[in-house]
């Protein structure tokens, strides 16, 4: 069998070998060459499948969501503001119920479209107008919770959830523990939260309130752990494409958005 010699000629017995592992050698395949004496990988000139464990696919990824979610929190409390001293429109809504109503039911249809719906959560322009309608509405439901509640009240709550956030956003990025595998237990507390609810509407005390303010807000705290954990990637087990910036966007916003509520419950003073 002829081996390879000194000017780089591929040997029968290699190229054979290559064959038999269904690998290919780089050097045995015919690629053409450019003007410049270069030569051109036709593999280049295919679109790339970039998978989400690539540094720059994922720095941009990041940087991607949390503009948009900057954009939504600055409107969000933008709104909060009309209603704290805004007289009217507080009264308008106190006035129109119906209103209040409309927003939770859009706000339902929203997420439930893109969560269920590939093309309303990455198809370009819907998965923008969805987000837009999504905070929208929140943000009139955030801003008649608020209104009911006095400026330094909320303002205290603002500040609370803003460091709380800050804090477990630094603590999920630099954690060793992968909390996107607790997404079952996650659900179960979840549902268990939402029965406790159920009964405290026909159970109005103080304490059971404060339990249920109190436990709300821990449960957010960790949604958002387990949220920018699956954004992030990398070395956990669960991870979301590249292409969801839109939907893990507005999961980070919901949670952000529950922290400030169950804070403010749990702090501040009604007027």
């Amino acid at each position: 069998m002829s081996q390879q010699n000194e000017y780089g000629l591929q040997s029968e017995f290699s190229t054979q070998q290559d064959q038999s592992t269904g690998w290919k050698n780089p050097s045995t395949v015919n690629t053409p060459s450019g003007g410049s004496g270069e030569f051109l990988d036709p593999e280049n000139l295919q679109p790339k499948n970039f998978s989400f464990n690539e540094e720059s696919v994922r720095k941009g990824f990041i940087r991607k969501v949390y503009l948009i979610l900057m954009g939504q929190l600055f409107f969000t409390f933008g709104v909060v503001s009309l209603f704290l001293f805004h007289k009217p429109t507080l009264e308008f809504t106190q006035h129109h119920p119906e209103i209040v109503l409309v927003a939770c039911i859009t706000t339902l249809v929203v997420v439930i479209s893109m969560a269920c719906c590939e093309s309303a959560r990455r198809t370009f322009p819907v998965n923008f107008i969805c987000l837009g309608v999504f905070t929208l509405a929140e943000s009139f439901l955030v801003g008649s919770i608020a209104g009911r509640y006095n400026s330094e009240s909320v303002f205290l709550a603002i500040g609370i959830t803003a460091i709380l956030c800050l804090a477990l956003t630094i603590f999920a990025m630099q954690t060793k523990y992968d909390f996107t595998v607790c997404g079952g237990m996650l659900l179960a507390a979840m549902v268990c939260l939402l029965l406790f609810g159920i009964v405290g509407l026909f159970w109005r005390t103080h304490i059971m309130q404060t339990i249920y303010a109190g436990c709300g807000a821990m449960l957010a705290c960790i949604f958002l752990i387990y949220d920018t954990q699956i954004m992030m990637g990398g070395d956990h087990k669960y991870s979301i494409s590249p292409e969801e910036y839109i939907f893990a966007a507005l999961n980070l916003y919901m949670d952000v958005v529950r922290i400030f509520i169950y804070v403010l419950q749990l702090i501040g003073n009604k007027k």
